[in-house]
């Protein structure tokens, strides 16, 4: 298993996530992933930089470590040709370390254009046509195309990375999966499903592809003070309790705020490891692992605190995360 690191746009600003990527490189680990929002969860957060610069800088500050939009939706906010303009010039500042991960998006995050927020199987068709349009622009050449969702008129990416942009798509049941197995070269998630694993390698053994890389998430509270660790993790993550299904459907930090306020920090302790335990993180990681995930990007929670838990990471995490996990 390969383990990764989140820079967290929600709670950090685009300065210290900079400095958080160079510092996760030289800890050890081998990629580095980056949520795409415009809003944070909670406003306890407090941040939203604008993720496409600011992997332009990590891109510049790195120089091994494989980088990942984790993920940014193309349907809404973005129009589905601007975002493979912007991985395909990732895809060269970055020397071909890039891979594209994408997903149907939050409310959370795509209300604020004004068209209103659809169902999710127009989501997902809304992805499966932007998937389209994406891969064709990567063809290269020139694209056009007149759907149900997007046109495209006359459209070619003229920095076009000669190592072509791999794409991964975030799942989280049968028919996420069933539509998008074939379509990307990683499945992305956030629960240790291993029905999700095994399902995803059903329909690519049937498509007559090969296994392909699966990525999970996994947020930890470290710090030495359990007690405070657990504080900031309820103050900080207790938005993660809903599930995605919840989490994709609220539109704004206050109805996060509201759907959360009777969530305890024993609540979030349970779910999260809080403190300084190495095995507490590895016992938490091992689900992934049993379910068959090959990659796992650690979440720190808190923005102010990655320094220490990046210091944790080096000397002992990721030692023994690879140890018991590999």
């Amino acid at each position: 298993m390969r383990f990764g690191y989140t820079l967290l746009t929600e709670q950090a600003g685009p300065r210290r996530l900079v400095a958080d990527a160079a510092r996760a490189e030289r800890a050890g680990f081998e990629f580095e992933v980056m949520s795409d929002h415009f809003s944070p969860w909670l406003d306890e957060q407090g941040h939203a930089p604008y993720a496409w610069s600011v992997l332009g800088a990590v891109a510049e500050v790195t120089g091994d470590v494989e980088l990942m939009s984790f993920v940014t939706c193309p349907t809404m906010r973005y129009h589905p040709a601007v975002v493979a303009q912007q991985a395909a010039t990732v895809q060269e500042l970055s020397s071909g370390r890039f891979l594209l991960g994408l997903g149907a998006g939050e409310n959370l995050n795509e209300h604020v254009i004004g068209r209103g927020w659809p169902p999710v199987n127009v989501r997902h068709d809304m992805l499966g046509e932007a998937l389209q349009i994406i891969n064709g622009l990567f063809d290269g050449g020139y694209t056009n195309h007149d759907g149900e969702h997007f046109r495209v008129d006359s459209a070619k990416l003229w920095d076009l990375p000669q190592q072509r942009v791999p794409i991964g798509v975030a799942v989280s049941g049968d028919q996420s999966v069933d539509r998008f197995a074939a379509a990307s070269e990683a499945m992305i998630a956030v629960e240790p499903a291993g029905g999700l694993c095994r399902r995803w390698d059903e329909v690519r053994a049937q498509l007559g592809l090969g296994s392909s890389r699966k990525v999970g998430q996994l947020p930890v509270s470290w710090g030495r003070d359990t007690d405070e660790a657990a504080r900031r993790a309820r103050e900080q993550f207790r938005w993660f309790a809903g599930g995605w299904k919840v989490n994709a459907e609220l539109p704004s930090t206050q109805a996060f705020a509201a759907a959360t306020q009777y969530v305890r920090e024993e609540d979030v302790a349970a779910a999260i490891p809080c403190g300084g335990s190495v095995q507490a993180v590895v016992d938490a990681a091992r689900p992934f692992r049993e379910a068959g995930f090959t990659d796992l990007a650690l979440v720190q929670v808190g923005g102010d605190h990655q320094e220490e838990f990046l210091e944790a990471a080096e000397s002992e995490l990721l030692p023994e995360l690879r140890k018991q996990l590999d």
